[in-house]
């Protein structure tokens, strides 16, 4: 028995993968999560303060500590200037404060318009939450933002827009001129913007605009701007489940007050070593930028070499192959057969769209933030493996 709210939303995709992967000693190359620790001097803040009394009930919003930190954060890499008092709430990892934005602020049948394809959680927690999903597809290879087909997804009842900057499943970073259309489209229909942003640092080198560009630096867009982000990804401590939201105090507020009843507060050993983090090994991630990115070049050859055409992502943990290559027509299908004929593990992307016979049926999401002699091993085994459909 199960309620209503929840009927027709399917397990995690990352869950049953990852299983998979544990059933059939495979590679997993699907879930994305480090096979690395973060910074040591993190770890064992960590440490010091689970044995030196930080065990019980930290504050809802989040230690000030951390709260200082998150503010500090924002105001040296794009010059965003917080009181971390009231613009700024500790979350247990982006993907509550995603869950509490949408329950402290989506009326039941909102509109909601949010980039395809889109990280799970976001459906579960549209439907949860009674919005009404408007979704605008990013399409292979590219992945870029068509703004015709934005402005079409807008309608009197659209209240929200969702972004993912840069963007999971596809690797795509929203260049300014896209943001800037997103924005337009914000002021013009007096839209709030959420924006997960749990990928800021980790983005590459490359043609165009590789930096990351916050929607909130926009003109006109701070005072409707609720930023989401964590130090997950950053700082490769993803079990930490540390986030936070930024922004205007009133819509802080309203994720607090969902979460007062989801959580109510946060890992408390954990928030004082997230501070240390942020302040102390701010240039940890572009290390791990750069890390990442030979990583990634990597995966993309084993790929190459395989016979799956795959794009270059801009930023994040993860690239995208097109399986009809092989002859799949199905990536769920590819995903299924691919442990037993490769003893590998990768995500089928047509998980994260509305239809999943539509633009992503033949897409398949691999994940590089792996050891470099995982990746070298997974080569060889699609080498030797045949993927043929």
């Amino acid at each position: 028995m199960i309620a209503t709210r929840l009927r027709g939303i399917p397990p995690t995709i990352f869950a049953e993968m990852s299983a998979l992967a544990v059933r059939t000693g495979s590679l997993n190359l699907g879930q994305g999560f480090p096979d690395v620790d973060g910074p040591a001097e993190v770890l064992e803040a960590a440490r010091h303060a689970l044995v030196h009394g930080a065990n019980q009930y930290a504050p809802g919003t989040g230690i000030p500590a951390l709260r200082q930190a998150v503010a500090e954060h924002q105001r040296r890499h794009y010059g965003i200037e917080l009181d971390p008092d009231t613009q700024v709430a500790v979350t247990t990892g982006c993907t509550e404060a995603v869950a509490a934005a949408l329950l402290g602020l989506v009326e039941p049948g909102d509109e909601v318009v949010v980039l395809e394809p889109y990280y799970d959680s976001y459906l579960a927690m549209m439907q949860v939450a009674g919005a009404v999903r408007r979704p605008v597809t990013l399409r292979w290879p590219d992945f870029r933002l068509d703004v015709d087909e934005l402005r079409a997804a807008v309608t009197p009842r659209t209240r929200f827009v969702l972004l993912n900057t840069p963007h999971n499943p596809t690797g795509a970073v929203l260049s300014r001129a896209e943001l800037e259309a997103v924005a337009a489209l914000a002021r013009e229909h007096d839209l709030v913007v959420i924006t997960d942003e749990v990928y800021e640092h980790l983005v590459f080198d490359g043609p165009g605009e590789p930096a990351h560009v916050p929607i909130t630096t926009l003109p006109g867009m701070a005072e409707r701007t609720l930023t989401l982000s964590s130090i997950g990804k950053s700082y490769s401590l993803t079990g930490w489940k540390v986030g936070w939201a930024t922004g205007p105090a009133h819509l802080v507020q309203a994720v607090v007050a969902a979460k007062t009843w989801l959580t109510y507060t946060s890992g408390a050993p954990l928030q004082p070593a997230a501070a240390v983090a942020l302040r102390d090994h701010g240039d940890w991630p572009l290390a791990l930028a750069r890390d990442l990115q030979e990583r990634r070049d990597l995966l993309l050859d084993v790929l190459t070499a395989a016979g799956l055409p795959t794009s270059t992502p801009q930023g994040t943990y993860f690239a995208t192959s097109d399986v009809s290559a092989l002859g799949w027509d199905d990536g769920m299908a590819f995903c299924l057969a691919l442990p037993e004929r490769a003893g590998v593990v990768a995500v089928p992307a047509q998980a994260f769209y509305d239809d999943p016979h539509g633009a992503g049926r033949h897409l398949v999401r691999w994940a590089f933030c792996k050891q470099r002699e995982v990746i070298a091993e997974a080569g060889d085994r699609l080498a030797a493996a045949d993927l043929r459909a």
